[in-house]
């Protein structure tokens, strides 16, 4: 959790919203129907929309996930910007950028 969050996620009414919202899902994840542990934000929560009531707290931007699905919703997006490449010798290859004008 976020430090910038804290508040928010221990707030009563996040925990009432959170607890309403998975008793509707039937605490069943809504992508693949396993049981649900987590109710994620759609729009992911920032220090700049934390205090907006229509992000934060309303069902359209919630989904009850279960923690696979949650893990691949926030580290899908992470892993293409993590890759990294070495020589043989552990040193880092810097990106190479791929030249879109083809010599003639």
């Amino acid at each position: 959790m976020k430090e910038w969050a804290e508040w928010f996620y221990k707030s009563k009414e996040w925990a009432q919203t959170r607890d309403a919202y998975m008793v509707a899902q039937h605490y069943l994840c809504e992508r693949c129907g396993e049981p649900a542990k987590i109710v994620h934000h759609k729009i992911w929560l920032t220090p700049k929309n934390i205090h907006e009531q229509s992000i934060t707290l309303c069902w359209d931007n919630l989904e009850a996930l279960c923690q696979d699905c949650h893990n691949k919703e926030h580290h899908a997006k992470n892993v293409r910007a993590k890759r990294y490449a070495f020589t043989a010798d552990g040193e880092l290859i810097p990106p190479i950028q791929k030249n879109i004008f083809r010599s003639r």
